[in-house]
Order: structure tokens, then C-alpha cells, then sequence
């Protein structure tokens, strides 16, 4: 090898490595901000009304749902932990993700009718990283009491049943837990830096959350009785694939399909896996995708 190749091998080396650097750099620095946005969180008001709902939800979800004699569903029974803790799932749908709509509906919005905004997007750091930072800051700000609930609610589970959920369930949930606020997170970002003030933040935000915990099933319903389903049984098979279809398209519904992957017999899912957990790549990759490309085009 000539002198001026191995020149050019050192330098595509020591180009590699500064590149490797460089992303280090900028994966501590969103971690590092990520973590401040997120403590300013937990400071807010706010988060008092968050905790409350969790606790109250979540905790006394998880005990009354573990009762023994508690009659839920004559499909689902509560005979296990991790029963139970899918029961509680649809607690986590109403407080937690309610919670990340409390954090950050106004999370843009309100940064640029202060000015606050301007000056961070006049720091040294690219808008992709301030745009993560926000993102994962309001996810952790949600994620971290839900988790904490969460876990309080198995030491209930275990306190009315005698026994806890085992660690893969436990793990299982949480992620599950932790994908549907960081999708929650997406959108509200999202809308919040579509939001021209603070009334059409709390619209757009509240909107969204409102159509998929509560309007979703009205939309379902419709479009079954458009496609000549029968909605009159919804209980039946029928209705049941194809409102699991219409699921796909909803956060709240992917959540519970895939937390339905861990079910047994007429409980677990019509759809494949692969099909869910497909679903649940796509809404984790294109609301987070969207705000991220609204944020580089936004104007303090």
C-alpha cells in the first residue's frame, strides 16, 4: 500500500470516528435536555392533577379489579395477574394518557406566544434535536408516575390475589404502557405546534384525545353498519374482526390489541401479530415524524 493510500484509509478512520462522536454528542445532549424538559414537568402544576388521576385510577383500579369476587366478563375472568392488569388498561387509556394532554397541549404553543421558543431555536443545537428533547421530555414527564402507578397497582394485585404478574407480563405491560404515551406525546406536540394560541391548543389537543378514548367507538360502530356488519350483536365475530380493523387506526386500539397478544382463547386477537405490531411501528414512526418535519418549518 502506497503512502498516499494508507493516508486516505487513516482518514476515512479518523472521519468515521468523529462521526461516531458527533452522534454520541448529540444523544447526550437531547438525553441532557430530554431530562430538564421532563423535571419542569414534574414541577408544573399541573402534575399534581396528573398523580391524582393515576393514583385514583390506576392504583384503585388495580385493587378493585383484583377482588376475588369481582364478576367482570363472562369472556375475560380475573383469574390471573396479568388479566387484571389488561382490565386496568383501560384506566391507563382514561388517566394516563388524559395525564400527557394535561402536560402537553400547550407545549408549543405556549412557548411561542412567551418568546420562549425564539430563543431556543437560537441556541447552537439543530431543531431535530430540540424537536427530540421536547418529545421525549413530555413522554418521560408522562411515563415515569404511570410506571410508578403501575407498579403500585401489582403490589395491589398481589395484596387482593396473592400473586403478582410475572416479570416478562410486568416488562410487557409497561412497554406497551410507555408506546401508547409516547404515541399521545406525538400527537400532542403535534397539535400544539399547529396551534396559533392557547384556546386552539386546548381545542386540538382535547379534540384528539376525545376522538379516539371516546368517539372511536361511535366511528366503529357507523362504519360496520356502513359495510353491512352487523351492530346489533357486539359481542359476535364479525363485528369483533372488523372492529379490530378499525383499531389499526387507533392508538387506543392498538394498545389494547397488543396487550390482547398475551390473552388467551376467545380473548386473544383475530389479526395476526405482525399485523398489530406493524400498526404499532406505524404510530410510532409517523406522528413522531410529522411533528418532527412541522418543527423544522416552524416559525418562533
Amino acid at each position: 500500500m502506497s503512502d498516499s493510500q494508507a493516508q486516505q484509509v487513516r482518514g476515512t478512520h479518523v472521519t468515521r470516528r468523529a462521526g461516531r462522536v458527533r452522534s454520541a454528542g448529540r444523544i447526550q445532549t437531547v438525553m441532557r435536555l430530554s431530562w430538564l424538559e421532563a423535571k419542569r414537568h414534574f414541577a408544573s402544576p399541573r402534575m399534581v392533577a396528573v398523580v391524582a388521576l393515576l393514583l385514583l385510577f390506576i392504583a384503585g383500579g388495580s385493587w378493585g379489579l383484583a377482588d376475588p369476587d369481582a364478576a367482570i366478563s363472562s369472556q375475560i375472568q380475573t383469574e390471573t395477574a396479568y388479566e387484571v392488569l389488561f382490565l386496568v388498561s383501560l384506566f391507563v387509556l382514561f388517566s394516563a394518557t388524559l395525564g400527557v394532554v394535561l402536560l402537553g397541549f400547550d407545549g408549543i404553543s405556549r412557548k411561542r406566544l412567551t418568546g420562549e421558543l425564539a430563543i431556543e431555536l437560537a441556541q447552537p443545537i439543530s431543531r431535530l434535536d430540540l424537536a427530540a428533547s421536547h418529545l421525549f421530555g413530555l413522554w418521560l414527564g408522562a411515563f415515569i408516575p404511570t410506571t410508578i402507578a403501575s407498579l403500585g397497582g401489582m403490589v395491589l394485585i398481589e395484596a387482593q390475589m396473592g400473586q403478582y404478574p410475572s416479570a416478562v407480563d410486568a416488562a410487557y405491560f409497561l412497554m406497551a404502557t410507555g408506546l401508547v404515551l409516547f404515541w399521545y406525546a406525538s400527537i400532542q406536540l403535534l397539535a400544539s405546534s399547529i396551534a396559533k394560541d392557547v384556546g386552539s391548543a386546548v381545542t386540538l389537543g382535547v379534540g384528539a384525545w376525545l376522538l379516539f378514548t371516546l368517539v372511536w367507538l361511535l366511528i366503529t360502530a357507523v362504519l360496520a353498519s356502513l359495510m353491512g356488519v352487523d351492530v346489533t350483536n357486539l359481542e359476535s365475530d364479525a363485528y369483533g374482526k372488523f372492529s379490530e380493523l378499525v383499531d389499526l387506526f387507533s392508538p387506543n386500539g392498538v394498545y389494547q390489541l397488543l396487550l390482547e397478544n398475551r390473552l388467551d382463547g376467545d380473548a386473544a386477537p383475530h389479526l395476526p401479530s405482525p399485523v398489530i405490531w406493524l400498526s404499532a411501528i406505524g404510530w410510532t414512526l409517523i406522528p413522531a415524524g410529522l411533528f418532527f418535519s412541522r418543527f423544522q418549518r416552524l416559525k418562533p
